[in-house]
């Protein structure tokens, strides 16, 4: 089913905020928990202070609200919060980040991501930046 999240990028602070938020509305982690960047398949060589670091975590807060993040060590305010468009299939994602991107930039054009889902993110031409996700279990 499509939805709409929020995501937050934090300079290193991100499992600081999130057991906070976890505190705040009662919720618990989704999916799996925490990934961090030395769970990624490319991990190897990557320093143990960014492999500790969060790659991404999620929370529902309330209602149907997801709540994710990622650390980010150029994360400012002005670019610590995107926008997370899930569309339930590979055709909407790519019919939206080229309307999104257009007059924007790609930052990562979508394609199918190690862990699973189909990915990708860019900035609108008014400075938002947009990630667009198919979770993996949906149809193409």
């Amino acid at each position: 089913m499509a939805g709409v999240a929020t995501y937050l990028h934090l300079p290193g602070t991100t499992e600081e905020a999130f057991e906070f938020y976890k505190s705040v509305f009662g919720t618990e982690y989704n999916g799996d928990g925490i990934m961090r960047f030395a769970d990624a398949p490319a991990a190897e060589g990557v320093p143990d202070e960014m492999g500790q670091m969060v790659m991404h975590v999620g929370l529902t807060i309330l209602g149907d609200h997801l709540l994710m993040g990622s650390d980010s060590p150029e994360a400012q305010v002005g670019n610590h919060v995107s926008v997370m468009l899930m569309p339930d299939t590979k055709a909407e994602a790519d019919e939206l980040f080229a309307k999104l991107s257009d007059g924007g930039s790609d930052i990562q054009p979508p394609q199918d991501m190690f862990w699973g889902d189909y990915w990708g993110q860019c900035t609108d031409k008014f400075g938002v930046i947009w990630q667009i996700d198919v979770d993996g279990s949906q149809s193409t």
